[in-house]
Protein backbone atom coordinates (compact mmCIF):
# COMPACT_ATOMS: atom_id res chain seq x y z
CA UNK A 1 0.00 0.00 0.00
CA UNK A 2 1.52 2.96 -1.03
CA UNK A 3 1.98 6.01 1.99
CA UNK A 4 -0.83 8.71 1.94
CA UNK A 5 0.36 12.05 -0.11
CA UNK A 6 0.72 13.95 3.83
CA UNK A 7 2.93 11.24 4.72
CA UNK A 8 5.32 11.08 1.51
CA UNK A 9 5.64 14.89 1.90
CA UNK A 10 6.59 14.17 5.42
CA UNK A 11 9.46 11.45 4.29
CA UNK A 12 10.21 13.08 1.72
CA UNK A 13 14.10 14.74 1.95
CA UNK A 14 13.83 17.85 0.30
CA UNK A 15 15.71 20.50 3.12
CA UNK A 16 19.57 21.40 2.97
CA UNK A 17 21.49 21.23 5.96
CA UNK A 18 20.99 25.28 6.50
CA UNK A 19 17.38 24.89 6.35
CA UNK A 20 17.08 21.98 8.29
CA UNK A 21 19.23 23.41 10.76
CA UNK A 22 17.41 26.61 11.47
CA UNK A 23 13.86 24.72 11.37
CA UNK A 24 15.16 22.82 13.88
CA UNK A 25 16.83 25.34 16.01
CA UNK A 26 20.65 24.12 16.14
CA UNK A 27 23.47 24.76 13.85
CA UNK A 28 24.42 22.81 10.73
CA UNK A 29 27.47 21.80 12.78
CA UNK A 30 25.34 20.28 15.13
CA UNK A 31 23.41 17.91 12.63
CA UNK A 32 27.06 16.78 11.43
CA UNK A 33 27.57 15.71 15.02
CA UNK A 34 24.19 14.11 15.58
CA UNK A 35 24.36 12.17 11.91
CA UNK A 36 28.03 11.43 13.42
CA UNK A 37 27.04 9.98 16.44
CA UNK A 38 24.20 7.91 14.75
CA UNK A 39 21.55 9.88 15.88
CA UNK A 40 20.56 11.25 12.66
CA UNK A 41 20.69 9.64 9.00
CA UNK A 42 19.70 12.20 6.42
CA UNK A 43 18.97 11.02 3.06
CA UNK A 44 22.05 12.10 0.39
CA UNK A 45 21.78 13.19 -2.73
CA UNK A 46 23.74 11.50 -5.40
CA UNK A 47 26.18 14.32 -5.31
CA UNK A 48 26.70 13.61 -1.74
CA UNK A 49 24.87 16.64 -0.21
CA UNK A 50 22.82 16.13 2.63
CA UNK A 51 19.01 16.20 2.41
CA UNK A 52 16.39 16.50 5.12
CA UNK A 53 12.47 15.74 5.73
CA UNK A 54 9.44 17.04 7.74
CA UNK A 55 9.79 13.47 9.41
CA UNK A 56 13.96 14.24 10.31
CA UNK A 57 13.01 17.82 11.47
CA UNK A 58 10.43 16.26 13.72
CA UNK A 59 13.30 13.56 14.73
CA UNK A 60 15.94 16.65 15.63
CA UNK A 61 13.37 18.53 17.51
CA UNK A 62 13.28 15.56 19.61
CA UNK A 63 16.68 15.13 20.14
CA UNK A 64 16.52 19.09 21.37
CA UNK A 65 13.92 18.49 23.98
CA UNK A 66 16.24 15.65 25.24
CA UNK A 67 18.90 17.64 25.22
CA UNK A 68 17.26 20.21 27.11
CA UNK A 69 16.00 18.34 29.95
CA UNK A 70 19.58 17.36 30.46
CA UNK A 71 20.65 13.94 28.53
CA UNK A 72 23.91 13.66 26.77
CA UNK A 73 23.73 12.40 23.20
CA UNK A 74 24.71 8.68 24.44
CA UNK A 75 21.36 9.17 26.59
CA UNK A 76 19.36 10.30 23.87
CA UNK A 77 20.68 7.75 21.49
CA UNK A 78 19.42 5.10 24.15
CA UNK A 79 16.14 7.14 24.53
CA UNK A 80 15.45 7.49 20.85
CA UNK A 81 16.27 3.54 20.44
CA UNK A 82 14.01 2.63 23.67
CA UNK A 83 11.43 4.88 21.85
CA UNK A 84 11.41 3.28 18.44
CA UNK A 85 11.39 -0.77 20.23
CA UNK A 86 8.23 0.80 21.71
CA UNK A 87 6.50 1.72 19.11
CA UNK A 88 7.72 -1.21 16.66
CA UNK A 89 5.86 -3.79 20.13
CA UNK A 90 2.79 -1.64 20.11
CA UNK A 91 1.95 -1.89 16.51
CA UNK A 92 2.99 -5.61 16.97
CA UNK A 93 0.53 -6.34 19.86
CA UNK A 94 -2.12 -3.82 17.81
CA UNK A 95 -1.48 -6.92 14.70
CA UNK A 96 -1.58 -9.98 17.33
CA UNK A 97 -5.03 -8.29 19.38
CA UNK A 98 -6.29 -8.28 15.45
CA UNK A 99 -4.92 -11.90 14.45
CA UNK A 100 -6.54 -12.92 17.75
CA UNK A 101 -9.92 -11.26 17.54
CA UNK A 102 -10.11 -12.81 13.95
CA UNK A 103 -8.88 -16.82 15.13
CA UNK A 104 -11.63 -16.41 17.72
CA UNK A 105 -14.34 -15.49 15.16
CA UNK A 106 -13.28 -17.84 13.18
CA UNK A 107 -13.42 -21.08 16.41
CA UNK A 108 -16.97 -19.55 17.07
CA UNK A 109 -17.69 -19.82 13.58
CA UNK A 110 -16.75 -23.42 13.37
CA UNK A 111 -18.40 -24.65 16.89
CA UNK A 112 -21.59 -23.46 15.46
CA UNK A 113 -21.34 -25.12 12.19
CA UNK A 114 -20.64 -28.34 14.34
CA UNK A 115 -23.24 -28.15 16.93
CA UNK A 116 -26.43 -30.33 16.73
CA UNK A 117 -29.76 -29.13 17.30
CA UNK A 118 -31.62 -31.13 20.30
CA UNK A 119 -34.06 -32.58 18.99
CA UNK A 120 -31.75 -34.37 16.15
CA UNK A 121 -29.01 -35.15 18.94
CA UNK A 122 -31.17 -36.91 22.35
CA UNK A 123 -33.41 -39.60 21.34
CA UNK A 124 -36.94 -38.68 22.90
CA UNK A 125 -37.41 -40.17 26.86
CA UNK A 126 -39.99 -42.96 26.66
CA UNK A 127 -37.63 -44.05 23.03
CA UNK A 128 -35.11 -43.91 25.29
CA UNK A 129 -36.66 -45.64 27.86
CA UNK A 130 -37.39 -48.86 25.55
CA UNK A 131 -33.97 -49.04 24.31
CA UNK A 132 -32.88 -49.67 27.34
CA UNK A 133 -35.41 -52.08 28.40
CA UNK A 134 -34.37 -54.26 24.91
CA UNK A 135 -30.77 -53.84 26.42
CA UNK A 136 -31.27 -55.38 29.82
CA UNK A 137 -34.21 -57.89 28.78
CA UNK A 138 -31.03 -59.52 26.07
Amino acid sequence: MSPVPDETARVRAVYIISVAAELAGVHPQTLRIYERKGLLEPARTTGGSRRYSEADIAHLRRIQELTDEGLNLAGVKRVLELEARIADLEAALLRTRSEAVTAVDEAHRTHRRDLVPLRQAVAPLDEAARILRRLTES
